[in-house]
């Protein structure tokens, strides 16, 4: 399926990657092996996102309820993070990606932090795709922490509390300067958000899909985008 010329593609994806466990399951192997083939596929849905011209995709990688998980586990997904950055940094550069980490790096090791920020650091002028990872992320923890900023302004004397709108709460978020979540893909059946970008995804659309995120292709993908581009969004308004 070729999308090109399709009008009314989203500026900024949100994707929800589940069913790496359930997929390794149905094959017989260790969820060790469902992360790992789920890793796989964000490669493909990077680039195609990238090629199709969409602006931001923002993709749920490691929440802060994931510290939960058996350490096994948790092990295995730092690892596919360094091996991810370690294979695809000078391919994403050389493509222009601008990396960005949403979430509290002041709570992860101090190699992955290293790794996070310095993936980061070297796309920060690129122009094309803008990847936002989310990693130790609880959407929650971020309104926390931009009630937190705004707050030390308003006692430093750098803003009053008349002044604080909703345009000043989301420019203290980690997206500030991209535009909110036009689109919502989530994998393997489930309905819900999981303290995914609230804020952002105030006026989104939604596509859910029985497919678990390793077997969700390229194609299924440009899909979801021409479900998007065909639907009527009047933000509360009437047409």
């Amino acid at each position: 399926m070729d999308t090109t010329g399709i009008e009314n593609l989203p500026r900024h994806v949100g994707v929800i990657m589940d069913g790496n466990g359930r997929w390794a399951k149905q094959q017989g192997l260790g969820r060790s092996a469902g992360h790992r083939a789920g890793t796989e596929r964000l490669r493909g849905i990077i680039r195609t996102s990238s090629d199709l011209g969409v602006e931001v995709l923002s993709i749920f990688a490691f929440s802060t309820e994931n510290w939960k998980r058996p350490q096994g586990e948790v092990d295995v997904l730092m690892g596919l993070l360094r091996e991810f950055f370690s294979e695809e940094l000078d391919a994403l550069d050389e493509n222009r990606v601008r990396i960005r980490i949403l979430g509290a790096l002041e709570d992860v090791s101090q190699g992955v932090r290293r790794i996070l920020r310095e993936a980061m650091e070297r796309t920060a002028a690129n122009t094309g795709l803008q990847l936002n990872i989310a990693f130790n992320y609880g959407s929650r923890s971020e309104a926390v922490r931009a009630a937190r900023l705004l707050a030390a302004e308003v006692q430093a004397g750098r803003m009053t509390v008349d002044g604080i709108d909703e345009a000043a709460l989301m420019q203290r978020l980690y997206t500030h300067d991209q535009p909110d979540v036009d689109f919502v893909i989530r994998t393997s059946g489930e309905m819900r958000l999981s303290n995914f970008l609230l804020l952002q995804c105030a006026y989104a659309e939604f596509y859910f899909t029985d497919t678990l995120w390793p077997d969700f292709s390229d194609e299924e993908y440009k899909q979801a985008l021409l479900a998007y581009a065909a639907r009527d969004r009047r933000y509360g308004g009437v047409k």
